[in-house]
């Protein structure tokens, strides 16, 4: 039975990419309720939130990078038509995550509170940050298993299961977060804890949606999923050799941006608790691309294990303009809107009034990453991903460079350390298009 081919055209790129997109909706979806419902607690509820689960984001990273290594060697072997061996992929790729989630429950456990003691000023916005910590780092155990089943699906071009896991997850998330967070329907009022306990329980039922379309639909026999032989040091090594440099680029980029927080945690309560707002906004106009750039590594990957390596550069221009038409067509909501917008976080005249300023120069970044992510994106995909490794440490070194300058001066303003994002995309997106044409990667054997 074929999955594989997939063709160089728009409507397959769509295709494609389609469930992706509507499954970070519902996902980012789940995100806006969150900082949403939080807004009603409250700033410093607000920038709790956002320390405490970028903290977590950046430790998962290290599961996503992972995946995404795991993405792009199922990717190869679905062009191949090569099933059998992306059992022992996905196999693998559990045993890892299995073991990488107790030792960053450990890690959370034993030096969360300490490293939070190190970092934060404002001892309301520390004491909130722990309480969500300490209730969120349980979801380590069922994140990592999603990363494995999501890397799975989204390889073998079945993104419409993603979709659906993602879907159910974000109506799971909001209907726990109003009954935890605001204590309905007989349940205790557990504020920013609620919320950490509801995305922890959300993610659970996901993870069943998952298993249940495994085993109903015959993937588990089709694939040879869950057979679970003994671990083998030669897979391993090759899927370190592509996962590896993806997992360090993952968790140094949300390392980068939980120390952007950082900066900004030190310019006030109220400047935090606009950028926890302004995130939320910019993560879900994000979605388009986001969605496109996952769908970028496993469709550069599979037309490579095809043999057609000449149709790359060609493909990346189609996903690359329908990534800047798409991105275009969400930034208006901001353009024209943003009172509106920011409204839904909260009711406070002053943060939205701090807020605003923060969209425009997103705006602006929404633009410049709708290009150099995908630029990126096409690089990992054709298992370049040392060099990818190596342009993201060159773009976040000028990040957080240009940062801690910007907030350091004696009249820095919020806006003007958001622009950094500007600088992080474009450099980024650069380097990487330099790499691809290039055409090193044509070389190498994945």
């Amino acid at each position: 039975m074929q999955y594989a081919k997939v063709s160089n055209t728009y409507s397959s790129i769509w295709k494609i990419s389609f469930p992706i997109v509507i499954g970070l909706v519902a996902q980012n979806l789940m995100m806006v309720i969150d900082t949403a419902f939080l807004g009603r607690l409250g700033e410093v509820s607000l920038g709790s939130a956002a320390i405490g689960g970028l903290m977590h984001l950046t430790l998962v990273m290290l599961g996503t990078g992972f995946g995404i290594g795991m993405q792009i060697l199922i990717g190869r072997r679905n062009g191949e038509g090569n099933y059998r061996v992306i059992g022992r992929l996905f196999d693998h790729g559990v045993y890892l995550l299995v073991v990488l989630s107790i030792f960053l429950f450990t890690i959370v456990s034993l030096f969360g509170e300490v490293f939070l003691d190190h970092f934060i000023e404002s001892q309301a916005v520390l004491q909130e940050s722990k309480r969500f910590v300490e209730y969120r780092r349980f979801g380590f155990f069922v994140g990592m298993l999603n990363i494995a089943f999501t890397s799975f699906f989204v390889g073998i071009v079945k993104t419409r299961v993603v979709m659906g896991a993602t879907v159910i997850m974000a109506i799971s998330n909001i209907f726990l977060n109003y009954i935890l967070i605001f204590g309905k329907l007989g349940f205790p009022e557990m504020g920013i804890s609620g919320a950490a306990l509801a995305t922890n329980i959300s993610e659970s039922v996901a993870l069943v949606f998952y298993l249940s379309n495994v085993l109903i639909f015959k993937y588990k026999d089709r694939f040879r999923l869950f057979k679970f032989q003994k671990a083998h040091r030669k897979l391993y090594s090759k899927i370190f050799t592509i996962a590896g440099p993806v997992m360090l680029q993952y968790f140094i980029a949300f390392s980068a941006w939980f120390a952007f927080f950082l900066v900004l945690e030190r310019l006030g309560e109220t400047a935090l608790a606009a950028s926890n707002i302004t995130r939320s906004i910019y993560m879900f106009l994000m979605i388009p691309v986001w969605g496109l750039s996952s769908a970028t590594t496993t469709l550069i990957s599979n037309i490579i294990g095809q043999g057609r390596k000449d149709e790359v550069m060609k493909m990346f221009k189609k996903i690359v303009l329908i990534s800047i038409l798409s991105n275009l067509v969400f930034v208006q909501s901001i353009i024209f809107f943003p009172s509106e917008i920011v409204s839904v976080f909260t009711n406070d005249a002053a943060l939205i009034a701090a807020t605003i300023p923060i969209l425009r120069v997103v705006t602006l970044a929404l633009i410049v990453f709708s290009a150099g992510m995908i630029a990126f994106s096409t690089l990992s995909g054709t298992g370049k991903t040392t060099l990818a490794l190596k342009v993201e440490i060159i773009a976040i070194a000028f990040y957080l460079g240009l940062a801690f300058f910007f907030s350091s001066l004696e009249n820095a303003t919020v806006q003007m350390v958001w622009f950094v994002e500007v600088f992080y995309f474009g450099i980024m997106g650069l380097a990487a298009l330099f790499f691809i044409k290039r055409g090193s990667w044509k070389k190498l054997q994945v």
